[in-house]
Formats: C-alpha cells, sequence, structure tokens
C-alpha cells in the first residue's frame, strides 16, 4: 500500500465489511435517533420539534457517540476513493464518474420533495391548515445533510487533487481553516461566516477518509492514542465555556455545533475514528460470524432507503395519531413514562416507513451500492 492515493489502474484491498457496517450503522442511528427523541410540541404556527437533551441534565454526553454524521462522511470519503480507482482503471472519466453519482443521489431526494410539496400545496388549497407548509419542512429537513454530500462529491475532483499534491497538508489546512471561521464567527460576531464550515468541517471529514488505509495499517497503539487525543480536545473546547457540549442542537444552547458546524466536530471526528479503530479487530471478528454477515447485508441494503423515508414514515405515524386520538401534542418536559416509551416509540414510525420503502425505496442507488463490487 502506496501513502499517498493510488492510481486509478492500481490494485485495490478487498471489501471492508467493516465500513460497510460502520457506514450503515451511522444512517440508521440517526433515523432511530429521529424517531425515539423527537419531542412535538404544538404552537401557533403548528408543530414544532424540541429534544429531551434540553430538559435532561448531562445527557448531551451521550450525542459525543450517538453524533455519527462525521463517521459517516469519514467513511463515504473511503468509498468515493476506492469507487473511483475501479471507476478509473475500467476507463471511465472522473467527470462521467461525479455526475453518476449525484445523480444516484440527488434523484430519489428530488422525487421525495417534489412529492412532499405537491401533498403540501394539494392540502393547503383543499383544506384551510395554515401549518401544513411547517410539516413539509419538517419532514424534508433532515435531508440537508444529503445536499453537502452531493456538494462533496461535486468537488470530488478538487479533493483527489489535494490528495495527490499535499497529502496531509489538505487535512491540517482544512482544520485551520474551520478554526478560522469559528475565531471569525465568535470573536468578531460574523454569524454568517459559519456556514462556510458546512463545506470546510465536513469536507475535512470526507477527506479524512481518503487516509482510511493508513489509518487501518497503524499499530493498535495509535488507535487508542486517537481516541485520546479527540477525547481530550472535546473535553477542552466543551469546557473552554465557548462550545456547547451537545454535539446536536438543543433548545436553550448559545448556539448549535452542528448548524453550522464548529470545529468542535472536528474532535468529534478524531475521538470517533479512534472509537471505530480500537473496536476494530472485535468487530470484524463478530462480522464473519454468518448472522451477523447476514445482518451486516440487509441493513446496507436498506440503510440508505430508510434514512430517505424515515421521516415520511414519522409523519405517517403521527397523522394516523391525530386522527386516532385527536392529538400531536407531547409531554414537555418528558416524564418517566416517556423515557420507558421509547422502544415503542420506534415501531410506529418503523412499521409506517417499510411500505413506503417496499413501495419506492427497494433498489438502492447504483452508484452508492457498497464498494462497485464489479
Amino acid at each position: 500500500m502506496t501513502t499517498r492515493e493510488q492510481p486509478p489502474g492500481a490494485a485495490v484491498a478487498p471489501r471492508d465489511k467493516y465500513v460497510d457496517w460502520l457506514r450503515a450503522l451511522s444512517l440508521i442511528v440517526v433515523v432511530v435517533w429521529h424517531w425515539a427523541f423527537t419531542i412535538l410540541e404544538w404552537g401557533p404556527g403548528g408543530p414544532e420539534p424540541t429534544s429531551p437533551l434540553g430538559f435532561t441534565s448531562g445527557l448531551w454526553i451521550l450525542t459525543w457517540l450517538l453524533q455519527v454524521l462525521p463517521l459517516f462522511f469519514y467513511v463515504g470519503g473511503h468509498v468515493h476513493l476506492l469507487s473511483w480507482r475501479r471507476a478509473g482503471a475500467r476507463g471511465t472519466g472522473i467527470g462521467a464518474f461525479v455526475w453518476r453519482r449525484i445523480r444516484a443521489l440527488a434523484v430519489p431526494a428530488l422525487a421525495l420533495a417534489g412529492v412532499w410539496a405537491a401533498a403540501g400545496a394539494i392540502v393547503t388549497w383543499a383544506v384551510p391548515i395554515d401549518w401544513m407548509w411547517r410539516v413539509v419542512l419538517l419532514v424534508l429537513s433532515p435531508l440537508w445533510f444529503l445536499g453537502v454530500y452531493i456538494v462533496l462529491i461535486a468537488l470530488l475532483p478538487v479533493a483527489l487533487w489535494l490528495h495527490r499534491r499535499y497529502d496531509m497538508l489538505a487535512l491540517v489546512w482544512l482544520g485551520g481553516a474551520a478554526l478560522v471561521v469559528d475565531v471569525v464567527r465568535f470573536r468578531y460576531g460574523v454569524g454568517w461566516v459559519g456556514w462556510l464550515n458546512m463545506v470546510v468541517v465536513w469536507g475535512l471529514a470526507h477527506q479524512a477518509g481518503f487516509f482510511y488505509e493508513r489509518i487501518v495499517a497503524l499499530p493498535r497503539r495509535y488507535d487508542v492514542g486517537v481516541l485520546w487525543t479527540g477525547l481530550f480536545a472535546l473535553f477542552g473546547l466543551v469546557y473552554s465555556g465557548i462550545y456547547p457540549g451537545s454535539m446536536v442542537g438543543v433548545p436553550g444552547d448559545k448556539w448549535s455545533n452542528m448548524a453550522p458546524p464548529t470545529f468542535v466536530i472536528v474532535a468529534l471526528l478524531i475521538f470517533q475514528i479512534g472509537i471505530v479503530e480500537v473496536l476494530r479487530p472485535a468487530m470484524e471478528r463478530l462480522l464473519d460470524k454468518p448472522g451477523w454477515r447476514r445482518v451486516n447485508e440487509t441493513i446496507n441494503r436498506f440503510a440508505l432507503p430508510l434514512y430517505l423515508f424515515h421521516t415520511t414514515g414519522m409523519a405517517i405515524a403521527l397523522g394516523i395519531s391525530w386522527w386516532l386520538f385527536g392529538s400531536l401534542g407531547q409531554k414537555v418536559p418528558p416524564d418517566l413514562w416517556w423515557w420507558l416509551e421509547r422502544p415503542i416509540a420506534v415501531l410506529g414510525p418503523l412499521v409506517c416507513t417499510l411500505p413506503v420503502i417496499y413501495l419506492f425505496g427497494r433498489r438502492r442507488p447504483r452508484a452508492e451500492q457498497t464498494h462497485d463490487r464489479r
């Protein structure tokens, strides 16, 4: 294995089942989080989502493990690099490769958005429901990360050039840029500049995926070192008093570490890379077992459709609840009974999402099939 990107015709490492697991699991964690931990309050403008993190002291620490989008972008960068090597070996140009992957993600996302926009228009025309467009926005809002992901795919030629030309320096520069954006945003009060980190921070996570093979090859003591580096960085940044502790938006925090992302997400990325590498030997042994191999194949088959349609299923489940019980409002702050209901709260959206996947999402986008099996 070379230390830089291999040329398109170079030999490629065999399929990595752990990569499959990490990518699918990261999407499923986001889905379950939305289903189980979204609280809807009914305001004058319609349903307003909030989170139990705003009402439960210390629970934000769980987001250091459960906010897995940094890991998703990291694994995505590795998969894109492998896929490009294979495509290049077959003679595909970088432009055609990028366009095919953009189209594979954008078409189902735009189709879903179009269906919901049409539903919103029809309902508001037929029935005077002022908050219908609010519902449409809530259903489609989790797709924001696909928009960022598509932008990073469009920038893939630039990212590959930076990787070939500057190697590790590209990560250093992106990390420095993310920090400078935060300084300008928080020290000098230029709020809009923070949105640059939507590309810089997630671009860094994606670029880090190009180094996946080198990270895997490191001795185990380095994995532990990466984990502790990220953990100490998180601790220092959060307890500096500048950044919130939660890795998701929480009502009452002065700002969110995710919208737009802050430099804290860079520390979270390092921490999570360390965790997955420390767990790698045990997980690879587990995933070699026939039962777990089938589980891995199944969740990889359905993870992306599940993510695309999970808020649609959630909206259907809430609509049925409204029709049966006449109310969508939930108890705020959540009580013990609400917490005990969390496993059950996942069942309704799941049952309502599965038919939608069966009708519209059984075929995964070809460009997102794991590691281009050809």
